[in-house]
């Protein structure tokens, strides 16, 4: 959540991946609503093949999978986000609201009152 020049970002790790953050749950939310990798891929403007990595990275992390794909012809292919996938984003929007609040806190202020715009230039 961006408030100002500070803000928090919840990412959840397995191991050395990233098992899901902001784009991912993103992801997970278009895939429910267009039914498929590739609508959502087209929804959020990536490449097919970097949502379908994505998933796959997420479906190693959790268990059961986030998302399920489809295979066949007519109205049952594409892709579904399991009910895993829908408890799973939804504790994670809830984290990040969770996070948003520590805005409120003193804590947020002091530091960033001390937080620059932007980086200084490097010292050659």
């Amino acid at each position: 959540m961006k408030i100002g020049s500070l803000w928090l970002k919840v990412q959840i790790a397995c191991g050395d991946a990233l098992a899901l953050g902001p784009g991912k749950a993103d992801l997970i939310e278009a895939i429910a609503a267009q039914g498929s990798i590739s609508g959502a891929a087209r929804s959020m403007g990536m490449s097919y093949r970097r949502a379908w990595l994505l998933v796959d990275e997420m479906n190693r992390c959790f268990d059961p999978p986030l998302v399920e794909t489809l295979r066949g012809g007519g109205l049952e292919r594409g892709a579904r986000v399991t009910e895993t996938g829908l408890v799973v984003v939804a504790a994670y929007r809830e984290m990040e609201r969770d996070a948003a609040a520590i805005a409120e806190r003193p804590a947020y202020a002091r530091l960033r009152s001390h937080l620059r715009v932007a980086p200084r230039a490097a010292e050659d």
